[in-house]
């Protein structure tokens, strides 16, 4: 019998049970109900269990998301056993004429950034609503294009948001010579189902941005008006450029505001005149106060 293991995730609410092998190739599915769910047997057997609220099925693992009305520890045991026994059954998990990948032709191009080293990388479609960057492929869990992009040597960092992926590269390789096997690689790996973001990571970034959202309302009143003027002036502007700027604190002592840049805004040349002849005059014009600074930390 297949033995199915039992993993956390950082949704309290989402529990993993992950098989030894692959039971999708590069497709992810999502079922919030059992009409919904009748690509998969399986998903359609979980949802007679009155706790079971979504069923996500990728790669080796299906997550389930769960109401309320139970705790994890009290069930979880129960469902392993339910799922191995279903598998043991001879019980389909994705039916064959629903698991063939259907090639949705995309359009990728390349941008250039006013970092030398990034490039951006824009996919006609959306990909995410929540900006997320990696630094290594150490990091990568939640994106399954992001683990790929890092196996290619000259990739140093990549970054995600809305409908581009932002790659900054090693002096190894100039542009020229590597944009066409990343812009293809990209193309290929969407077309043919593959994930960029795990929904597990989506689930989670809801709940980040709900806290976010928690946290302004206890900040001071000048923070919460520099937040404003970051996202509505500044950030439309940063992500053009394949990057992304999010405000990190203020200082009402010493008037210093510290910003963190991702993507191909971290580690660009032209940041630091940006944001003191860009950001920091804006700011200072916008809120009335010549003695406002701006620090970048690099994420």
């Amino acid at each position: 019998m297949t033995k199915v293991s039992i993993k956390e995730t950082q949704n309290p609410t989402i529990l993993k049970f992950e098989f030894p092998d692959f039971i999708t190739q590069n497709e992810s599915f999502e079922f919030k109900n059992i009409d919904e769910a009748k690509a998969s047997p399986l998903a359609q057997q979980l949802f007679y269990l009155p706790f079971v609220k979504t069923v996500y099925i990728s790669g080796n693992f299906i997550a389930i998301e769960k109401f309320s009305i139970v705790e994890w520890n009290d069930v979880k045991e129960a469902v392993a056993e339910q799922i191995e026994a279903f598998v043991a059954n001879g019980g389909i998990i994705i039916a064959e004429q629903e698991n063939k990948t259907k090639k949705q032709p995309i359009t990728v191009y390349g941008e250039t950034t006013p970092n030398p080293a990034a490039l951006k990388f824009v996919v006609s479609r959306m990909l995410t609503k929540n900006a997320v960057e990696f630094k290594n492929i150490d990091q990568t869990a939640s994106s399954p294009l992001a683990t790929e992009l890092f196996k290619f040597p000259y990739v140093k960092e990549v970054f995600i948001d809305e409908n581009y992926i932002s790659v900054t590269k090693y002096e190894i390789n100039d542009w020229q010579e590597i944009t066409l096997e990343i812009r293809s690689f990209i193309k290929e790996f969407i077309e043919n189902g593959g994930t960029v973001l795990d929904e597990n990571f989506i689930a989670t970034a809801s709940k980040q941005e709900e806290s976010k959202t928690k946290e302004f309302d206890t900040l001071d009143v000048t923070s919460q008006q520099i937040i404003n003027i970051l996202e509505e002036y500044v950030k439309p502007a940063v992500q053009a450029d394949g990057g992304n700027i999010a405000f990190d604190s203020y200082n009402e002592t010493d008037k210093t505001v510290k910003v963190i840049l991702q993507g191909a805004c971290s580690g660009c040349p032209s940041s630091t005149f940006t944001l003191k002849s860009g950001i920091e005059n804006m700011l200072k014009s916008m809120l009335n106060d010549e003695s406002i600074k701006v620090e970048a930390i690099n994420a």
